[in-house]
């Protein structure tokens, strides 16, 4: 039997799938288990401030590692205050917490070789993020001038095996903002890889199956792609069906279905390619459902249940760990995760909103049950 998801905006369904085979999936009666290496989020946004506390605690109890975005006001551009970022991220998490944050530079046309490698020394910083300005939340200060003013760092990064994190979109004005993804590979990506062969890339939060052949084309092990829960799940009718969706709006946006389904299918494949990235993007609810609503969908609290059920729908549950866990710190060259934790079969009801002092937040698919429930072993 098929079962559905309501969106916080009542008209949207989404479908459930029916349950995929898996080695890890053992039955207790009626009661059923998946147990996996604890995943990383090799894309996350933890904002700063009281917002940092309050919602650090959701990914740091199931996330080993994470990514952390730099595109705070004003953006993390030095190794210094990549530093001072990652203090207030460990000062904010629970006492009993091991939640690793891995910090990332802001890259801007002013960015030097020098700060690259003092990056590399601090062990600190593991990668560096271009945002094209103006692509996204808090671009403004991204780089104008890639293959002039960047050249030198792209360089120096390549030499010093640093990752270059892509916001892959351009942002001409004239350009359908259904199509930046494919602009941005055909201009500026294909370009990129083909003169710096040598620099590791990772296209962050793909969206079609044009950057899916893209990655695919690509030397494995030298270019790879996070993909977020909503990607997987949701095609661009979830932001207008039964009313705009506020909530359902990201950068970038979402797209057809046929794009939905390349990406579910290269995930699920057991690519290396391919690894866990939920681009989790918290905002205050008002400035959601507002006349100028903020870019981003709050997901690091249903992320790994969300993963499931793709990976389930796809009767490919014994891939999912190597999506979640494997061949993330396999392309960063980390060691791979001691913990475990565990998927149970059980359904589970999303909150509604997380309400704190300053607001409420509202998750991805509030309200709703979900059937894949995790917890640390």
């Amino acid at each position: 039997m098929i079962k559905s998801l309501v969106t916080p905006c009542e008209g949207l369904k989404v479908p459930i799938a029916k349950i995929g085979g898996s080695k890890q999936l053992k039955s207790k009666g009626l009661r059923m288990e998946l147990t996996i290496t604890q995943p990383d989020d090799w894309h996350l946004h933890l904002r700063e401030g009281d917002l940092l506390k309050a919602i650090v605690p959701h990914s740091a109890s199931h996330f080993g590692r994470a990514i952390v975005m730099p595109n705070l006001k004003p953006p993390i551009t030095t190794t210094a205050a990549a530093v001072v970022y990652r203090d207030s991220i460990l000062k904010a998490l629970p006492s009993d917490s091991n939640f690793t944050p891995l910090m990332t530079l802001y890259l801007t046309d002013t960015t030097s070789p020098d700060e690259i490698k003092l990056a590399k020394r601090s062990g600190v910083v593991f990668a560096v993020k271009l945002y094209p300005a103006g692509a996204t939340t808090n671009s403004q200060d991204g780089v104008t001038d890639l293959f002039g003013k960047c050249l030198p760092v792209l360089e120096e990064m390549a030499e010093q095996n640093m990752p270059l994190l892509v916001h892959g979109e351009v942002t001409d004005p004239n350009v359908d903002i259904f199509d930046r993804e494919k602009v941005f590979i055909d201009t500026v990506l294909q370009p990129l890889i083909q003169r710096l062969p040598r620099l590791k890339v990772v296209m962050e939060h793909i969206t079609t199956m044009d950057a899916v052949k893209f990655v695919e084309s690509c030397k494995e092990g030298s270019v790879a792609a996070t993909v977020t829960p909503q990607h997987l799940l949701l095609n661009r009718n979830a932001i207008f069906q039964g009313g705009l969706q506020p909530h359902n709006y990201c950068l970038p946006v979402l797209k057809r279905e046929t794009h939905r389904q390349a990406i579910v299918s290269a995930v699920t494949s057991g690519s290396k390619r391919f690894f866990l990235g939920t681009d989790s993007a918290p905002h205050e609810k008002s400035k959601k459902e507002s006349v100028c609503g903020c870019a981003g969908i709050y997901n690091a609290p249903v992320a790994l249940s969300l993963y499931a059920k793709v990976f389930e729908e796809m009767g490919a549950l014994d891939k999912l760990e190597a999506f979640t866990s494997i061949n993330g710190p396999d392309f960063y060259g980390l060691p791979r995760n001691t913990s475990k934790i565990k998927l149970n079969k059980t359904s589970w009801k999303v909150p509604e909103a997380f309400s704190f002092s300053f607001g409420d937040i509202i998750p991805m698919f509030a309200g709703n049950t979900l059937e894949w429930q995790p917890s640390l072993i």
